[in-house]
């Protein structure tokens, strides 16, 4: 990241560049955890995939983790475990949600200066503490392919992500066939 970075530039791609694309991204995910099917959660590819459900866990848990950061200043690595009463792909599009309604008007609240403070990554890099968030966007768009990729074995149906799937496209067109 460039050191040239400065405060207003920060707030500029909170507002005008991370924030937008929140919005568009964010509904996409939810749609493909909500289409894992409730018989579907134990599914996994490999032996050594994660379950279902575990992916699912691990792209919210994750954005909390990156939103955090961002917020405080510094990266919290302590598990974040998944409540007992969130069983289902529904439950943690639901989790998400609440964690992201409470988060996500405090990020808006942010000076230029907190969004422009170099934080540190496991000691492995520096960003200014707003870049994290294209981070936290791109981490989501990978895991949320893999789940995708998931949810026919699982017993489910792909939601359109960028343009119709073939599930949606197939739905469409029994619709309009009645």
């Amino acid at each position: 990241m460039p050191e040239s970075l400065t405060a207003d530039h920060a707030k500029f791609l909170l507002n005008e560049i991370f924030f937008p694309l929140l919005e568009r991204e964010q509904p996409r995910t939810r749609q493909v955890i909500e289409a894992i099917p409730t018989s579907g959660g134990d599914y996994r590819p490999d032996k050594v995939s994660k379950t279902s459900l575990e992916l699912a866990w691990h792209i919210v848990s994750a954005e909390k983790r990156f939103l955090e950061a961002v917020l405080n200043g510094q990266f919290n690595f302590d598990p974040i475990t998944r409540p007992e009463n969130v069983r289902s792909g529904a439950d943690i599009a639901r989790w998400h949600d609440d964690m992201t309604s409470t988060v996500l008007p405090r990020l808006r609240q942010m000076t230029p200066a907190q969004l422009a403070k170099s934080v540190d990554f496991r000691g492995m890099f520096q960003s200014p503490a707003v870049m994290f968030l294209q981070t936290m966007i791109n981490h989501s768009i990978h895991h949320r392919g893999q789940l995708s990729v998931y949810l026919r074995p699982a017993g489910g149906k792909v939601p359109a992500i960028y343009g119709e799937s073939y599930d949606s496209a197939e739905a469409r067109k029994a619709q309009q066939a009645s």
